[in-house]
């Protein structure tokens, strides 16, 4: 851990220890931002929240992109800021430069018609606008991104396409369908998003092979290899009373990375539904996976590797080779 680090932890520390007056004098501070461009409706705009002691560091810290839902815009952070603020003073997120843009209802894609394109703005615009104007580190191992519904997709999508830009990411009952072809997406699974609004995005009618290559269970098909390389951190979850069915799509996305050995990590949150009182601390989850695995991870663990010898010596004597193939689930596209 660097001295900007070290530094930026030592002012929440101190403010928490001296109690809840000098941790308000020490808060956190919100900012919006506007920014000309040419690719989506201009100006656009996007939400900044710099944490307690910003002022006083001299290097660059992590940058969190935190992604809206469907109807959401940049206030979303606001919203979010009294997670994100018990999550700094509880440890569970290093000091970092939070950033929410407005996408309005999106999907964070470039449109088939190239009318708005809000995944080249967030990566070419957005981003570079954020490094120049705050002390954010340009490291792709301190740049992550999450987001809930809509912006659960989001985050899947600019992870999937752009693993050499984020170190990792967490989408929250991330709104996608369970189906690797247009033509398998139930109703069940769509109901909230109109003909009339998929073909605004994807083409009047819609385009299947563009579907399908913005579909992030297809994407990570497609961008193994990629992800494999550098390494993506993935985190996935919903609840499973999900009102949209989310779960379903969220569940056949975690088989896919199974099935084509994807590392990531997958929760089924029992009770919960879509938003509701369980969402502040399943965004708590996912910062804790996105800082224990991505922006601050801890020392490696010995003890793991004194006992994964004792289990190979065992798999020796017991005949089992040491590269035996993990067990796979039937083919995705074989299942109903």
């Amino acid at each position: 851990m660097g001295r900007t680090m070290l530094a930026a932890w030592a002012a929440v520390i101190l403010a928490l220890a001296a109690g809840p007056a000098a941790w308000a004098q020490a808060a956190s501070k919100l900012e919006t931002v506007e920014i000309a461009t040419r690719l989506v409706p201009s100006p656009a705009k996007y939400s900044v929240l710099l944490p307690p002691g910003y002022e006083a560091q001299t290097g660059p810290l992590p940058l969190v992109l935190l992604l809206h839902g469907g109807d959401g815009d940049n206030g979303f952070l606001a919203r979010m800021r009294p997670t994100i603020e018990a999550a700094w003073a509880a440890g569970e997120l290093p000091p970092a430069v939070i950033v929410t843009p407005d996408a309005h209802r999106s999907l964070y894609m470039d449109y088939r018609d190239g009318s708005q394109k809000w995944e080249s703005f967030i990566v070419s615009e957005l981003v570079p606008d954020v490094r120049r104007r705050f002390h954010v580190s340009a490291d792709r191992r301190q740049t992550v991104v999450t987001g809930i519904s809509m912006g659960g997709l989001g985050s899947l999508r600019l992870g999937f396409d752009h693993p050499e830009m984020f170190g990792g990411l967490a989408a929250l009952e991330a709104g996608i369908e369970p189906a690797l072809s247009f033509e398998d997406v139930k109703m069940r699974n769509r109901f909230q998003r109109n003909d009339a609004f998929f073909a605004s995005i994807f083409g009047n009618p819609v385009d299947r092979s563009f579907w399908k290559k913005a579909n992030p269970a297809n994407m990570a098909i497609d961008n193994r290899a990629a992800i494999l390389s550098h390494d993506l951190q993935i985190y996935i979850e919903v609840g499973d009373r999900d009102m949209f069915h989310l779960d379903e799509g969220v569940e056949f996305l975690h088989r896919v990375l199974w099935d084509h050995q994807i590392a990531h990590e997958y929760r089924l949150v029992h009770g919960a539904d879509h938003l509701g009182r369980s969402l502040s601390g399943r965004l708590r989850d996912g910062l804790k996976f996105l800082t224990v695995h991505v922006l601050a991870p801890p020392p490696p663990d010995t003890s793991y590797a004194a006992g994964k010898a004792t289990v190979d010596a065992l798999r020796r004597r017991m005949g089992v080779p040491d590269d035996q193939p993990r067990p796979a689930f039937p083919p995705t596209s074989e299942r109903p």
